[in-house]
């Protein structure tokens, strides 16, 4: 089955990491998955354009400046048509609201992975009906929470084109996981002591200001914290640090490429979300084994429950800062829940059912299996 992929990625990032492992897996499922990547001008070499090549999935990088939208889409419209496209699948706001009616233009189903919702300001809550109006006229909606389905069935997309499909933990090909001392070298902080981690993008709906609030409520200078990402908020994030007294804690990382390698280097990893789709940062905490302390917001709940994980509610740093106590002072307790994770994980989050459940909405909406 040949695919299309259309995506306007980030550096790094969760979707990113997604549309890797589904690409890669189709592929080594005997389809013909291919990349159409919107990029600004003079962007050349991105991470995710690297990635593609190793794992040998074609790419189309597609190279636009402002709102040259008719451009863009004649671009892809082109790649369809050239390589016998059967399915077009888009990824994040841009191509959902941009792109989507180019799969009519050349006669095949679109299908679009909604992968979250950020919320925040007016201007978010308009974009995010935009996209959710743009839903309407596609021919299948993958919604990685039952959060998610709830919301764009709200937003008038009948439930019948509505999937829910939740994220699987895809292991890429030569992306070596470190141990604890490689992890921390490569991060640069000390060997010793205690350390814990965070990583997403330094955006309100992952609040970093409940981490770094939790940090304050924690009251253990001795423990550190390694914030990893950047984003609108860093510069508010760090001031508050400063406020609160605990910048001399933390040590901000920015990007960081395959963070998900490096996550050995912390005692804990911890999430602070205010909403979530299903967190591919999550997997991969979870995969190299690290206890995880984390809010039951979107889709983390139906990934882990309080025999895998310590859940506590957003918005409520005294909380956090308790549930992270738990994880550092009773380790084997901490390490049993890890050891569960991995466990669930590899049972529920499975690649192979996931890549074939994706294949089976293909086929259903049209699509030809070779």
């Amino acid at each position: 089955m040949k695919i299309l992929h259309v995506t306007a990625p980030a550096p790094v990032g969760g979707l990113e990491r997604v549309v890797l492992g589904l690409v890669s897996g189709l592929q080594r499922a005997g389809h013909e998955p291919r990349v159409a990547a919107i990029l600004d001008p003079g962007v050349t070499d991105h991470p995710l354009l690297r990635a593609l090549e190793t794992a040998g999935v074609p790419a189309h990088p597609i190279h636009v400046a402002g709102r040259q939208y008719a451009m863009e889409r004649a671009r892809i419209e082109e790649i369809g048509r050239a390589h016998g496209v059967e399915v077009m699948h888009t990824h994040g706001y841009h191509p959902d609201v941009i792109d989507g009616s180019v799969a009519r233009r050349i006669g095949v189903p679109v299908v679009s992975t909604v992968h979250g919702f950020t919320g925040g300001g007016w201007r978010n809550r308009f974009y995010e009906w935009l996209q959710i109006r743009a839903y309407r006229r596609f021919d299948g909606v993958i919604a990685v929470s039952a959060p998610i389905v709830d919301r764009v069935t709200a937003g008038g997309v009948a439930p019948a084109r509505v999937h829910h499909l939740p994220n699987a933990w895809v292991e890429l090909p030569g992306v070596k996981v470190l141990d604890r001392t490689a992890a921390r070298d490569a991060l640069g902080v000390p060997r010793g002591g205690v350390r814990i981690g965070w990583v997403g993008r330094v955006s309100p709906e992952k609040g970093p200001d409940v981490m770094i609030e939790a940090l304050a409520h924690l009251k253990r200078p001795h423990v550190q914290l390694s914030m990893v990402g950047d984003g609108p908020a860093l510069k508010h994030v760090q001031a508050q640090a400063k406020q609160l007294g605990v910048d001399g804690q933390v040590t901000w990382h920015g990007l960081v490429a395959d963070a998900g390698r490096l996550l050995a280097a912390c005692d804990a990893v911890v999430l602070s979300s205010r909403t979530e789709g299903t967190p591919i940062i999550l997997f991969e905490a979870i995969a190299a084994r690290v206890p995880v302390v984390t809010t039951a917001v979107g889709g983390i709940p139906a990934v882990v429950s309080e025999r895998e994980a310590v859940l506590i509610p957003p918005e409520d740093p005294a909380a956090l800062a308790r549930g992270i106590m738990r994880a550092l002072d009773d380790r084997a307790g901490a390490l049993a829940r890890a050891t569960a994770a991995s466990e669930r994980v590899a049972f529920k989050f499975a690649v192979g059912p996931w890549i074939e459940r994706h294949v089976q909405l293909y086929a259903a909406l049209g699509g030809k299996a070779r």
